[in-house]
């Protein structure tokens, strides 16, 4: 590889990550389009918003909650027998 042509990766500020981001979290955004629009790679404007959200505080849900049923609204089956399938039928009682 040439050394003039050395890529380096690319460091972006505080602040326009702010602002990338609060574009994102508009209704209706496509990070895609934010992202060219500012020509950044989608993918790390993606890893930006993991990042954020992982800065968040986790919420505890509850491990279980009890919801309650409604009694059954209809009665149960009854027991259906059946005869070996060759050359018999059905019995249902």
């Amino acid at each position: 590889m040439n050394e003039s042509k050395k890529k380096t990766r690319r460091r972006y500020g505080a602040e326009l990550k702010q602002q990338i981001l609060a574009e994102c979290a508009e209704p209706g955004a496509s990070v895609a389009s934010i992202a060219l629009s500012h020509g950044i790679n989608a993918n790390v404007v993606h890893k930006w918003r993991r990042q954020a959200c992982g800065a968040l505080p986790a919420i505890q849900a509850p491990a279980f909650v009890p919801l309650p049923l409604p009694p059954a609204a209809c009665a149960p089956a009854p027991d259906i027998r059946t005869a070996p399938w060759r050359h018999h039928r059905l019995d249902v009682t």
